[in-house]
């Protein structure tokens, strides 16, 4: 289940995956009402754990390993690290077994169904000095408990092709800073078989036109539906409007259709796309592709863009919680971090990281930037189902459609999965 991807169009369906694995298994038939926040460990001296990962390719599971392996042989534990083919699935399974992987990546939107299974153990407050990102530690806080350390993250920022936007006569002047400045460039950039602005087809992307409108799907503490707040239809309304003024088109209504903004730059049918710092994957299929990233232009309520992360999960079945803490803080430590951004592209979760980062990687300087005003999934347990029917809906908005009417049946469904 992650988040980060080269293929944008994969973030739901991964997602969608971990939900129908877990569901199968019952989300692990655990009792919700064992404690889990004292750790624990059943055997003296060293102890073997299991880390679970869905891993991007084999630089990040070798990366993974070298980390681990450092802490073993420092701590004098042994520690096995499994790359999971199917993630979703392989943790339903283990979730279900007496035997969980100690350690494991938790997708920011499981973080709920996890915890109210009693699958994760709640550890947040041990490792809460490592000054993380605010928006990080709220996204992984689930009924008032911080659960786990986020590992990473990435946000979305403007990805523009450069070689287009000058052919258009734009310059650096020319930059959006606002909805109004984004609609005259992609305007001026949309040409024969090139849209202006070309995005996923999900609320992965058009979120974000909710959030600088100043709303969300649900509340801050996650107890309240807001679908159907102001904001949230001036956000759809945005994204609509340029549709039908034929400057902005999803992925998967281009010509030639397309899996995702990277492939729609690299084929040439998009001018500017939104994506995270995973675009830099399109450039193994396009390696010509020259891009440039810059800020999301802000709505009417200010900045705004989506936060997409995992946190190293510990299984509230561990017998070795106390050691797998100790682990997750040494794969937490700004030198780590960084590490883990030199070999596979990822970013710091702390104050310190993300700042290291931008300066090692000026051209991520607009990922790095929107971490301080990002908004991360809806984490509650009971929403797969609620988000993909929306999903569904809103991939026709170029077809038409009444994305007030969409919002009206979210705010509905998510109001019962609340209540359930």
């Amino acid at each position: 289940m992650r988040a980060r991807t080269t293929r944008g169009a994969a973030v739901l369906a991964l997602a969608t995956t971990g939900a129908l694995a877990l569901s199968a298994c019952g989300g692990g038939g655990f009792s919700s009402g064992t404690s889990n926040n004292a750790p624990q460990s059943s055997a003296k001296g060293p102890v073997k754990l299991t880390v679970m990962i869905g891993s991007s390719g084999d630089a990040e599971t070798a990366a993974v390993k070298k980390a681990t392996d450092a802490w073993a042989k420092k701590s004098g534990n042994t520690v096995e690290v499994i790359a999971a083919s199917d993630l979703g699935q392989q943790l339903g399974q283990a979730f279900a077994s007496t035997t969980p992987p100690d350690v494991f990546y938790t997708d920011a939107s499981k973080v709920g169904t996890f915890a109210k299974a009693g699958n994760l153990y709640a550890y947040g407050d041990q490792v809460k000095d490592a000054n993380f990102l605010p928006a990080l530690v709220q996204t992984f806080t689930y009924d008032n408990k911080f659960y786990c350390a986020p590992k990473d993250y990435s946000t979305l920022a403007l990805v523009i092709n450069p070689e287009l936007w000058s052919k258009a006569g734009l310059t650096d002047a020319d930059i959006p800073k606002d909805w109004a400045g984004l609609e005259t460039v992609a305007k001026k950039l949309t040409s024969g078989k090139v849209t202006g602005l070309v995005m996923g087809n999900d609320v992965n992307r058009s979120g974000a036109f909710i959030k600088q409108a100043g709303g969300w799907i649900v509340s801050p503490d996650g107890k309240t539906m807001t679908a159907t707040s102001a904001p949230a239809k001036e956000g759809l309304a945005e994204v609509q409007k340029l549709m039908k003024e034929g400057v902005l088109k999803f992925s998967s209504d281009t010509s030639p259709a397309t899996g995702w903004g990277g492939e729609a730059l690299g084929k040439g049918v998009a001018a500017m796309t939104i994506e995270g710092n995973w675009i830099s994957g399109a450039k193994k299929d396009y390696p010509n592709l020259k891009y440039k990233v810059v800020e999301l232009p802000a709505g009417p309520a200010g900045k705004g863009t989506l936060l997409f992360s995992n946190c190293w999960g510990i299984a509230a079945k561990s017998q070795h919680q106390a050691q797998a803490v100790e682990l997750v803080k040494s794969l937490i430590t700004t030198d780590q971090q960084m590490a883990f951004a030199d070999a596979f592209g990822v970013m710091p979760s702390t104050q310190e990281g993300a700042k290291a980062f931008a300066q090692k990687y000026p051209e991520s300087q607009a990922f790095v930037a929107g971490g301080q005003y990002a908004q991360g999934p809806v984490n509650l347990p009971g929403f797969d189902d609620v988000m993909a029917k929306f999903n569904s809906q809103l991939a026709t908005l170029g077809k038409g459609g009444n994305p007030n009417a969409w919002l009206e049946e979210l705010q509905k469904n998510g109001t019962a999965a609340l209540a359930g």
